[in-house]
């Protein structure tokens, strides 16, 4: 991963919020946690899926080698969504008849955490579902002087540039909100103002989540039930940890 200076990597601060893989070069280095946060979908997806006993493998969308990967891994490969079977949709992996392992690749939260998962020592993956039990998890097992990478994976514009997501930033707010009420210290200033964002919002969340652009877009394309699921708030009590290439259970 690239350097930046050290206002860009929010030192000296121990709990940093960034965006996208740019702000992950930024923050990421040095960091004991990384924590990636993409709410509609892919980590609700991961959380979902974990919930089952499942592991899943992120992969960057569009990789050529996804078939070969998935059968070198024993694995299922997801499809894109309507095409039936698993696919990044929240419901399609609740609704899977069985589930064990499942290659999921996505442009943004797969793709961010394949290449943490190359580079950083601890990745999780966190959603509204599980940001609760993920920070009590960071509380009883990584040290108070760690340093924690939140990265929102937001989405993309046409021309694949970076489009900030409500919801990443509620996501990661509920889970560095989490720290804070667990007792962490040293907030960068961007974390903090995710967490505001979240604490701000919680009372509305699932309004929020269907009335804002990501949430009106799958609603729009027959996908409310995603929504709904990746509003299902502290609905989850398992970490999703990256371990060998794939999300399990902590």
């Amino acid at each position: 991963m690239s350097e930046a200076g050290a206002p860009q990597r929010q030192l000296p601060y121990s709990v940093r919020f960034e965006w996208g893989l740019d702000g992950a070069r930024a923050v990421v280095p040095h960091a004991d946690l990384a924590v990636v946060v993409d709410v509609l979908s892919f980590t609700t997806c991961v959380s979902v899926a974990v919930d089952r006993g499942a592991e899943v493998f992120p992969l960057p969308w569009g990789d050529a080698a996804a078939s070969e990967f998935a059968a070198r891994h024993n694995a299922l490969l997801a499809g894109p969504r309507g095409a039936g079977g698993v696919s990044l949709s929240p419901s399609s992996l609740r609704l899977a008849t069985s589930l064990e392992r499942v290659v999921l690749p996505s442009p943004n939260g797969s793709a961010l955490s394949h290449e943490l998962g190359n580079s950083a020592r601890l990745v999780v993956a966190v959603c509204l579902r599980n940001a609760a039990a993920t920070a009590d998890w960071v509380h009883a097992n990584v040290p108070a002087d760690a340093v924690i990478a939140v990265i929102a994976a937001g989405e993309k514009w046409d021309r694949g540039t970076l489009r900030p997501a409500l919801e990443d930033e509620l996501g990661a707010g509920a889970f560095i909100a989490g720290l804070a009420a667990a007792g962490r210290r040293n907030f960068a200033p961007e974390a903090e103002s995710a967490a505001a964002a979240f604490d701000a919002a919680e009372p509305r969340l699932a309004g929020i989540l269907r009335g804002c652009s990501s949430g009106r877009e799958l609603i729009d394309a027959g996908y409310a039930d995603d929504v709904d699921i990746a509003g299902e708030l502290d609905g989850s009590s398992v970490v999703a940890l990256l371990r060998d290439g794939a999300f399990g259970p902590a």
